[in-house]
């Protein structure tokens, strides 16, 4: 199902040739981001991803946006705690030259003293942004409280003094010390032959070095009490995160846990949303999520809440995650929760440029991929009690880590902290 290939210099070229498609996705991966910076150069690979679009060895600015984009192509980027990603989906018959803009731009940028000076500027701005939205703001104090003292806990763009301070010369040592063969990962999905691509790759990085995989600073620290974070701000409504250390991404219970959070919030049949929302109308929006790192992760609850119904919302949030832990789920429920969730994977995976983020994230965060029939297996094992027994190792109060942003009152703050024994 899935090709994979190893260039000598260490470059990883997978594909899947989805041979009914008219579409290619492509995607170049680099094994870098915010977890792997120090507090001096935060941000970073975010602000490398930026630039890079500003102009390269053979492209100009406007020729890279008009070489994918002035053939009906969709070019994009992305930098997460992990890695960074540039990526486009096009015409299939466009497959050589798309690969050679996005080759070009990412390992042979100019990085212009010019466009640094200007594009520090948008970043800041960018910064100063997230720290407006509350619903953003709001995560970004869950991180810091989750991963106290660790780049994890840190604004993946970095604050507005290490952007400020962040010369040329730094972007492009970074850029020489991970952009290397070693770090990388070429992946496409679609009307696409797997050698072609290979012979793409060896003609254009053929010259790169190979360098060495970088290391992080892996996360150690093991919390034993809840903590929380009420930051007030005069907004309409109440911002609420709630988060619990999870699995690792390759952790042996990662699709129970994937269940579990479609159960909890993952859809509008989930129980939050109906217990929260539907019954009790104390928020517009409610949810689940997951974030799976190489050695960590968070299980998370996210909801927008009235202001004056902030205390009985969270007492419901806690109440329902209890009856989890303790009870489990009926078979009704469970059977709905994992028919919902193979719909999804499938749906999903009908998708060239979904796929090939998929098949490119595996590749450069595990070096395997499971094929679909992989996953349906594994999900189809997996029993209520199965999920049971990953609630009763995720949800533990103690482990709590409670964020709300918007303009709470002292007696509110009383009222939530008295709910699960936070300090203070």
């Amino acid at each position: 199902m899935y090709q994979k290939t190893i260039l000598p210099n260490g470059i990883k070229v997978v594909t899947h040739d989805m041979k009914e498609r008219d579409s290619v996705a492509l995607g170049i991966w680099i094994g870098v981001g915010g977890r792997y910076e120090d507090d001096r150069v935060k941000g970073a690979a975010h602000f490398l991803e930026h630039i890079v679009f500003k102009g390269s060895n053979k492209y100009s600015c406007s020729a890279i946006k008009e070489q994918i984009e002035g053939v009906g192509g969709a070019l994009n980027a992305f930098t997460s705690e992990e890695m960074t990603c540039f990526y486009a989906k096009i015409p299939s018959k466009h497959t050589a030259q798309t690969f050679d803009v996005l080759a070009d731009m990412t390992f042979f940028p100019k990085i212009p003293l010019k466009e640094v000076e200007k594009e520090r500027t948008v970043i800041i701005e960018e910064i100063k942004m997230y720290r407006d939205l509350p619903q953003y703001l709001v995560l970004e104090n869950l991180d810091a409280m989750a991963w106290p003292n660790h780049p994890l806990g840190k604004n993946l763009a970095g604050t507005m003094e290490s952007v400020s301070r962040m010369s040329r010369r730094d972007l492009k040592k970074f850029h020489q010390a991970y952009y290397t063969g070693a770090n990388i990962v070429v992946a496409a999905c679609g009307n696409i032959k797997h050698q072609s691509l290979v012979n793409l790759v060896k003609r254009k990085l053929n010259t790169l070095p190979k360098g060495e995989k970088k290391m992080f600073v892996a996360v150690t620290a093991v919390q034993d009490s809840p903590r929380a974070h009420f930051f007030r701000k005069d907004i309409e409504q109440m911002q609420l995160a709630l988060g619990m250390p999870g699995f690792h991404d390759d952790h042996k219970d990662k699709y129970v846990l994937n269940l579990l959070y479609v159960i909890l919030g993952g859809n509008m049949s989930s129980r939050l949303f109906n217990e929260v929302r539907e019954k009790r109308g104390l928020a517009y929006s409610i949810s689940c999520s997951i974030k799976a790192l190489k050695d960590t992760g968070m299980f998370i609850v996210r909801a927008g809440v009235d202001n004056r119904k902030i205390v009985e919302a969270v007492d419901v949030v806690f109440k329902e995650l209890r009856k989890m832990r303790q009870h489990g789920v009926s078979k009704d429920e469970f059977v709905r929760a994992k028919d919902y969730y193979l719909g999804q994977v499938l749906l999903g995976l009908e998708e060239t440029l979904d796929h090939m983020l998929w098949i490119g994230e595996a590749t450069l965060s595990r070096d395997k991929m499971h094929t679909l029939k992989d996953i349906i297996r594994k999900i189809k094992k997996i029993t209520p009690e199965d999920v049971q027994r990953v609630a009763k190792d995720i949800i533990v109060e103690k482990k709590y880590n409670l964020a709300i942003v918007g303009p709470m009152e002292d007696d509110q703050e009383k009222a939530l902290k008295a709910l699960i024994d936070f300090p203070g």
